[in-house]
């Protein structure tokens, strides 16, 4: 947690709304964030629907007050996101538009509506993905959206630099998380047969990334792209 506030994630999408709707997890998360000593607040929100924005902003305007006496937050950690396999003959207007919903449009529009309430100085983070490099059939809207995310971040980088925000995406390679319907057997062993470090990924191994680019220690890191990959597909 910074001095103005505290680094903010959002999550869901517009095809799974269960991925949007886990309290339990979220307070989890609080709990688990209390626990060791920090403060922190769980929000909903849905990134596919972005007439909820102007709500949200209101609700973190209020959260920062009542909790932190704060009027501004540091970081926000755009890292919604959710994976359909399916090749580009059979993809539908409705699975294209709904991944885009949510890996573009969605922290296109959420960091356009924060944006008041960012400290100056402050830090944004883009969850992009190594697919932008590796092709790989079954995805093509997936990984065009999450490019034209990390085109995105430059921009970002380059329009409010004058505030001195810095913006910075991370491209996850194999991780072992749910996404895409996660991983079994026989698909992990796949990926880390493609992964110089022989292994797939843990959510940790992001999330360490994640927090060393909002440190002070990387203060002048900024329009970058940086894969955590364990060297996938070299």
């Amino acid at each position: 947690m910074g001095q103005h506030g505290y680094p903010m994630c959002q999550s869901g999408d517009g095809r799974h709304p269960d991925l949007h709707s886990n309290a339990a997890a979220a307070e989890d998360v609080v709990a688990t964030n209390e626990a060791s000593g920090g403060k922190a607040a769980a929000l909903k929100l849905d990134v596919a629907n972005s007439s909820n924005f102007p709500a949200f902003r209101d609700s973190v305007r209020s959260v920062l007050a009542r909790n932190w006496n704060a009027q501004s937050f540091d970081a926000l950690v755009n890292n919604a996101g959710y994976g359909i396999y399916e090749p580009i003959e059979t993809v539908t207007e409705e699975v294209f538009d709904g991944l885009f919903r949510v890996h573009l449009k969605g922290p296109f529009f959420l960091t356009q509506a924060l944006l008041p309430l960012m400290a100056d100085g402050g830090h944004i983070v883009n969850l992009t993905s190594a697919t932008s490099r590796v092709g790989t059939a079954g995805i093509a809207p997936y990984a065009s959206f999450k490019g034209g995310l990390e085109v995105l971040t430059r921009y970002m980088a380059k329009e409010f630099g004058a505030r001195g925000i810095r913006a910075n995406s991370v491209a996850p390679g194999p991780i072992r998380t749910e996404l895409g319907g996660g991983l079994n057997e026989e698909f992990e062993t796949l990926l880390a047969g493609q992964t110089a470090l022989g292994c797939v990924g843990e959510p940790n191994d992001v999330g360490c990334m994640i927090a060393g680019l909002l440190s002070d220690d990387n203060r002048w890191v900024n329009a970058q792209n940086i894969e955590i990959t364990g060297g996938y597909n070299i």
